[in-house]
């Protein structure tokens, strides 16, 4: 493990081809997709065929989810022609991970072949048009760790993967969202699919009203997770297509009572209610998004 000028670690890129080296001998799969499965959207993987398990465990020094929801294993298989490595289980700020280290499985993936990057999560809702169970497209987001130094390319560039200094104006290919939203209307979902921003705060407590507020003047949700990830595809020349699931409305007045505030409970009951149609949804963008 490397150190920066600092003294703060981080992984050398000999360790992140060990990782996926690991992988590479576990499994005859050659994924050119990537999808990081969030909170409750953990069936994703299960639509795989000829599918190899491999546990976080198994690759030494690989960091471990801790979170319920998470399983916490690579899952790579075949969906609609086309091979595919789900993360099922993602990392946090939250659970004492550096941003570098939580974004370390897009880099693995990058080694492995993946060109094409989804990321889903599960996310409050601020918007008040939004509703419980509603999914939104992820046009844009706002890092709010990322503004205050937490961003995962903080430290020596890694130059096998990108260059220092990145855009982040189109991160969210526009091409996929498009396909997405056709997609929606073709399978009948479209009445509660929304486009909009994204806003990722640290966690693990959930957003005092006052806060909430703040970001709901650019912001549509909000969740502790994808930016990360997103800004490391972009990084390693990936297209980037987000989804968040609306898991629960935001709690915005402080006089409102503690019966309305946000539960990870509720979380994980959200997306058992929305497995399949994202699954139907996935999977088409998946089998179509050569076309766009």
């Amino acid at each position: 493990m490397a150190t920066t000028a600092n003294g703060m670690p981080m992984y050398t890129y000999s360790e992140l081809e060990g990782f996926a080296k690991v992988i590479q001998d576990r499994s005859e799969h050659k994924p050119s997709v990537g999808i990081i499965c969030g909170t409750g959207l953990g069936g994703l993987a299960d639509v795989l065929e000829h599918k190899t398990v491999i546990p976080y465990s198994d690759i030494p020094h690989f960091p471990v989810s801790t979170v319920k929801g998470h399983h916490g294993q690579f899952v790579l298989g075949k969906m609609k022609g086309k091979t595919v490595i789900c993360m099922q289980g993602r990392f946090h700020l939250y659970e004492g991970y550096p941003a570098w280290k939580i974004a370390s499985p897009v880099r693995v993936m990058s080694l492995l072949g993946v060109k094409t990057l989804f990321i889903t999560n599960a996310a409050g809702g601020m918007n008040k048009n939004y509703n419980v169970g509603d999914v939104m497209i992820i046009k844009d987001h706002l890092f709010f760790p990322g503004l205050a130094g937490m961003n995962p390319l903080v430290g020596p560039n890694m130059s096998q993967f990108g260059e220092r200094f990145i855009s982040t104006s189109h991160l969210y290919d526009a091409g996929l969202r498009k396909l997405a939203r056709d997609i929606a209307k073709e399978i009948g979902c479209s009445d509660f699919v929304q486009e909009g921003v994204y806003a990722m705060v640290g966690g693990p407590s959930f957003e005092s009203p006052a806060e909430l507020r703040l970001l709901n003047l650019t912001c549509d949700v909000v969740g502790m997770s994808t930016c990360p990830e997103a800004i490391t595809a972009k990084h390693c020349g990936m297209r980037v297509f987000g989804m968040s699931l609306v898991t629960n409305k935001c709690l915005m007045d402080v006089d409102l009572t503690e019966e309305d505030a946000p539960n990870h409970v509720e979380v994980l009951e959200t997306g058992k209610l929305r497995e399949e149609i994202l699954q139907e949804l996935v999977t088409k963008v998946v089998e179509k998004m050569d076309n766009y």
